[in-house]
């Protein structure tokens, strides 16, 4: 289902450069907007929006207006393939930018790289597509390996839990999640004490809830959408099981604490972007006042940032690029960059095709809000083993 509306190029120049006209240059996005994880779909393409709408309202790229046409996978790896490829040969986009996901990632990436089409800010931190085989594909945010570092590190280091388990999604995203946590732990000479594993797209998370149970952990790690990660903190709250629960940037914040409510209060999890109203930033001052211009009910949040910031870091490489624009130009002036700075957000492209290793801590508040957090308060510790 295509979620924007687009005038067909007129330019000749469209010709040359798919996606290209004298008035526009044209991104693509195929993500969630329905079923179990469509407010991640649905806060990228605000804040992507968000960016576009402030580089229009001053001018454009070059005078070029930066538009995006959006569509519906549902977080599934056919419907993402499908929709890549109308993309790239009926849409006639530039790149494609903000894709939501592992699973419909490893899906859409080859179709992308194929076409030598550029694969911008995935909201994934897959280790697969920072290897030097994806030269089409630019990384915004740390990896997911970095993440379960911070959050094993964060556990041991400030609580003293030497019991921890994993919950995780069974498709490509959930054992991405496994590996790095796994990974982290045995670098410390440990494993997880337990392993519950649920089906991506259902919230079926109480067998999941059971395994893990079993092995009495003073902590679980959660690797999955807001839907069932809440509804497994919800039944083990429930049942009287009570762990340090953390969870990883993709579960999509703002909507993890709104499905817990009075149930979150406690819960950690890991963030790729800044607090998005830590204003000391000068990016995030620009991306509240980006979102109050063009959605003004919206309440900023971690997803949107990033999307926001993804289309800030295509909007800073398309100027940089100047009038005569190509894919090839595009892409080389992000990796060849020594720094990008988005208003105190720094990126920098290496062999990884990732622009920024910052990982932050939050944690959910007795009144359902974000706080960050330098330290892990050992008040959230509730049960040590």
């Amino acid at each position: 289902m295509a979620l924007g509306v687009l005038a067909p190029m007129t330019s000749a120049a469209a010709d040359a450069v798919p996606g290209v006209s004298e008035e526009r240059i044209l991104f693509g996005q195929s993500a969630a907007f329905s079923g179990p994880a469509q407010a991640l779909g649905a806060q990228m393409r605000l804040g992507i929006e968000a960016a576009f709408a402030e580089v229009n309202a001053a001018g454009g790229v070059h005078g070029r207006q930066l538009a995006l046409v959006a569509l519906d996978d549902a977080y599934e790896p056919e419907a993402a393939i499908a929709n890549t490829r109308r993309l790239i040969a009926e849409e006639q986009v530039f790149g494609l930018i903000g894709a939501v996901g592992t699973p419909t990632s490893r899906a859409a990436a080859p179709v992308a790289r194929e076409a030598a089409v550029p694969y911008v800010a995935p909201f994934t931190g897959a280790a697969f597509l920072r290897e030097a085989a994806w030269p089409n594909v630019i990384n915004l945010r740390a990896s997911y390996d970095q993440e379960t570092e911070a959050m094993v590190a964060r556990l041991i280091g400030d609580l003293g839990v030497q019991r921890i388990a994993v919950m995780y999604q069974d498709d490509s995203f959930g054992r991405a999640g496994y590996t790095g946590a796994v990974a982290a732990l045995q670098r410390r000479g440990m494993a997880p004490v337990a392993v519950g594993v649920y089906p991506r797209n259902t919230t079926a998370v109480k067998t999941a809830l059971l395994d893990v149970r079993r092995g009495n952990p003073g902590a679980v790690i959660l690797i999955g959408a807001y839907e069932p990660v809440a509804a497994l903190i919800a039944w083990a709250r429930h049942v009287g099981f009570n762990p340090v629960f953390i969870t990883i940037s993709f579960v999509g914040s703002n909507a993890l604490a709104q499905e817990l409510g009075a149930t979150g209060a406690g819960v950690f999890v890991t963030q790729v972007v800044p607090f998005p109203n830590a204003m000391e930033h000068a990016v995030v001052a620009e991306y509240a006042a980006a979102l109050a211009a063009s959605a003004p009910n919206s309440e900023p949040g971690f997803v949107s940032l990033e999307g926001y910031l993804a289309g800030r870091m295509a909007a800073t490489a398309l100027q940089r690029c100047g009038p005569a624009l190509s894919r090839d130009g595009f892409l080389a002036v992000l990796r060849d960059a020594e720094v990008l700075d988005l208003g105190g957000f720094p990126l920098q492209f290496g062999d990884d095709n990732q622009g920024s290793d910052a990982v932050f801590m939050t944690m959910i508040g007795a009144d359902g809000r974000y706080v960050p957090v330098d330290v892990l308060p050992r008040s959230a510790r509730a049960v040590m083993r």
